[in-house]
Order: structure tokens, then sequence, then C-alpha cells
């Protein structure tokens, strides 16, 4: 749960802690789980779901669980496209020291989804592009995210988004997974080994410090974006990130 700010406006507070307990359990649910993860008075979560289902921006679904509603999409989209501007400077200026396509991404609920790209002079179509949704366990953005978080934490978002393998390099065992995740944490960077695109290599790190689960990332074909490369685009995605960190929390 989000620390509350001094001085806020206590109904708006606590909206926005419903909001953001109904996303940390995955998206939806019950009334009781939702009492037992706050101090509000179940009356006034009821109001409140209430008020939130009538605007669109709360679900009630048929087994009576409470959902994030549609209304959230469209805020959530001007978020992304706003993060997505702050960092294209920097995404830019990555692509123009390594010659290879630049990404960012977030998380969104247990996928990650990729908000902005600029992509490399060389022609070559990969899987990412702005918009497009992943798994965090196949993707150099996704794992550069989990391996910000706890294991149990972790553990529930393959859990609840499943593990596909869309090559035979992909991970599809959590074990596995998190001991690539450990590695990541060691070294500060994690790498995409054609684990979403056969041919197609890709490192990434996270954003320190971003107001949401962050990672940019580098991608291009193993023929170029080999171990060589890795010496000279690790530090310079480190500059990256801490830049766009910077931005991100500029008051």
């Amino acid at each position: 749960m989000a620390e509350k700010a001094s001085g806020g406006v206590q109904s708006v507070e606590r909206v926005f802690e419903l909001l953001e307990l109904i996303t940390d359990a995955g998206g939806d649910v019950t009334l009781s789980e939702l009492s037992s993860s706050t101090d509000l008075p179940l009356p006034t979560i009821h109001r409140l779901l209430r008020t939130l289902v009538s605007l669109g921006y709360i679900r009630q679904l048929p087994n009576r669980r409470y959902a994030l509603g549609p209304r959230l999409i469209r805020l959530g989209e001007g978020a992304n496209k706003q993060l997505g501007a702050v960092a294209r400077p920097q995404l830019k200026a990555l692509v123009d020291q390594l010659g290879e396509t630049s990404n960012m991404a977030v998380l969104d609920s247990d996928m990650v989804i990729y908000v902005a790209q600029v992509p490399s002079l060389h022609s070559m179509r990969m899987f990412t592009e702005v918009g497009r949704r992943a798994h965090t366990h196949a993707t150099g953005v996704g794992k550069a995210i989990l391996a910000q978080l706890d294991d149990e934490t972790v553990r529930g978002i393959v859990a609840r988004a499943g593990m596909p393998t869309p090559t035979v390099k992909s991970i599809g065992d959590v074990e596995e997974l998190l001991a690539d995740l450990k590695l990541i944490r060691e070294r500060g960077y994690s790498i995409d080994e054609e684990e979403q695109e056969l041919g197609v290599r890709c490192f990434a790190m996270a954003v320190p410090n971003a107001p949401t689960p962050t990672a940019i990332s580098v991608s291009g074909p193993v023929s170029r974006v080999d171990e060589h490369f890795a010496d000279k685009a690790v530090p310079v995605l480190r500059q990256a990130a801490e830049t766009i960190s910077r931005e991100l929390n500029r008051t």
C-alpha cells in the first residue's frame, strides 16, 4: 500500500488506496479481501466501491469480485505516453551510440507493456513495438523489472500470467527464472538470449526509483549484439537509466 501523503484529501487517499490494493492483488478482489487489507471501515469501502463502479473505474464481476475498470485504461495510456516522452531523448542517445533499437517498458498488472521505442537504422523488424504487451519472464525488460521484486512477488506474477515459451530458449520453469533473476541482481542488467525471438538478443536494465516498475533495453540480431557489444552497451544503458530516473523524479 502506498504511503499516505500528509495534508491530503482523505476521501481521495482512500480511493487510491483501494485501487492500489486491487492492483497489488492481481486486478480483482472480494470485498472481504479488501477489508482484511486495509484499516478502512467496511461501510466506507462499500460506499467508495459503489462510486467507483458507477464511474467505470471499477467493475463488479458476476462472481461478486471487484476488478479494475475500463476507464482506468485511458488514464494508464496517457501516463504511459508521458513516460515514453520523458525517456525518448535518452532512448535516441542509446541508438546514436550503439546503433541498435532501444525500448522502454513498464510493468502493467502481470505483464510488461512497451511505452517507447527508437528504432535503429538497420532494416530489421522485431517483436517489440509501442503498445505491445509481453510476459515478464521472456523479455529482457521484463526480467530486469522482476529482478527488482522479491521472489514471492515474482512467483505470484508468473503464476497468474503463466510462463509460455515463445522459443526453445525461453525459460518455462519458475525455479530457473528465479536463478536467472539472482544473476541479474548480481550483475545489474538482464539478457534476453533469444528467449522472445530467435536470432535477437537484448540487454536491459531497470530504471532506479521509477514511479512504476520500468526498464529500458537495446536489442538487435545476435550477429551484432554479442559479448563485445555488451561491454559497450552496459555502461551506456546504466547512464541512460539514471538520467531517466532523475527526469521522472524531478519535482
